[in-house]
């Protein structure tokens, strides 16, 4: 386990986090902007020493304020990716990763060609960082962090400096790092949509404390913390399984509990599990079942609740047979409806809302074989 407790007065702000996340997979720690996230990951990295508490990965014990443990950053062997790729920009590609291994303690895990094919970056290893667009060097910085050999892999905003093609880019290769490396990932973002694609757990923060943690599943979808998450950004989280592909329509059909929707094709085999969010206010609903209308995603539910978002908003939860989805509507169209909880309904969901910022490819391990650190 990765065991958090720490506290710190800054200068704006009175750090004090307590979490603990599983050694392994992608825990994210997402908040609004100032709220403390890369506090946390400089204490870990031992950046930023806290005024007393206890962090340890595993039985390494990095800092321990009762036993005087303050751990060197050089020995704590903790991978960090920042915002910008901060490479070295009169190196080649392949000299900078080159660093990344004369920095290496302990076992290894990656090797240097295992890191390029995972990252896609064997046609760059000649070229020197200006000649790489911006997702390129932040794959260059993530192999660089790699090939030292961590503990642990710490990823500050990583994407929060590309665009959003850059960031379409580079996503995948992130998720490839989740599902064939067992080494646990920090990664600290305030996109919502980057942490529902990527985590397996999720830290809330803010104002400098935790206000939930747990499985991003469970986290994500309580309706509780749409305040946080954002009113227009916050939904449901629903794990699905592939089950057909229109290649002439250019669509896929995914399977879940409740049923079936129907996204944009997405290029995994039949079978493969996906994650798929749902912003709430991308859902619509009906008491009778819609006709004669454009949109494919038609499922039947159960309103379990009511819940007033502030202004002319309401937000209902919809129970599809195992799964919960949120719809944001207005209050007048809830007065309208007539809606009560138990109600039999209908909720639709556009497929042009389920794009590739909404579904997570949960993609199963390749043969690469990592021996333990």
């Amino acid at each position: 386990m990765i065991d958090i407790r720490l506290r710190k007065r800054l200068s704006d702000l009175q750090l004090d986090v307590t979490f603990a996340a599983k050694s392994r997979g992608v825990t994210a720690i997402f908040g609004r902007s100032g709220s403390g996230k890369t506090s946390i990951v400089q204490a870990i990295a031992g950046g930023l020493v806290p005024d007393e508490g206890r962090i340890a990965v595993d039985d390494r014990v990095f800092f321990d304020s009762v036993t005087r443990i303050n751990m060197p950053i050089h020995e704590r062997r903790v991978g960090y990716v920042f915002q910008d790729s901060r490479l070295f920009p009169h190196l080649s590609v392949r000299k900078n990763l080159d660093y990344g291994l004369r920095r290496a303690r302990g076992s290894s895990r990656i090797d240097f060609d295992t890191a390029v094919e995972l990252l896609g970056i064997t046609h760059l290893l000649s070229r020197r960082p200006h000649n790489l667009s911006g997702g390129e060097r932040q794959r260059v910085a993530i192999g660089r962090a790699l090939l030292a050999q961590p503990s642990l892999l710490l990823m500050d905003e990583p994407l929060s400096s590309l665009d959003p093609p850059r960031k379409s880019e580079l996503l995948p290769y992130i998720e490839g790092l989740r599902d064939e490396l067992g080494l646990p990932i920090l990664y600290i973002s305030h996109a919502f949509n980057e942490v529902v694609r990527l985590a397996d757990n999720i830290v809330l923060i803010d104002g400098g404390r935790v206000l939930r943690s747990g499985p991003l599943l469970d986290v994500a979808s309580d309706p509780e913390l749409s305040p946080l998450i954002g009113r227009f950004e916050a939904g449901s989280v629903i794990e699905c399984v592939v089950a057909q592909h229109d290649e002439d329509l250019a669509l896929s059909t995914l399977s879940f509990s409740g049923g079936m929707l129907r996204v944009p094709r997405v290029d995994l085999d039949i079978g493969a599990p996906v994650r798929v969010r749902i912003r709430a206010r991308d859902v619509a609903l009906a008491l009778t079942p819609p006709v004669d209308i454009s949109i494919s995603n038609r499922l039947p539910g159960k309103l379990m609740s009511l819940t007033e978002r502030g202004g002319p908003y309401v937000e209902a939860s919809v129970d599809l047979g195992g799964a919960t989805l949120r719809a944001l509507i207005t209050r007048a169209s809830a007065t309208r409806l007539k809606l009560t909880p138990g109600q039999e309904l209908w909720a639709l969901v556009k497929t042009v809302a389920l794009d590739s910022r909404s579904v997570g490819f949960m993609r199963r391990a390749r043969s690469f074989s990592f021996p333990s650190a």
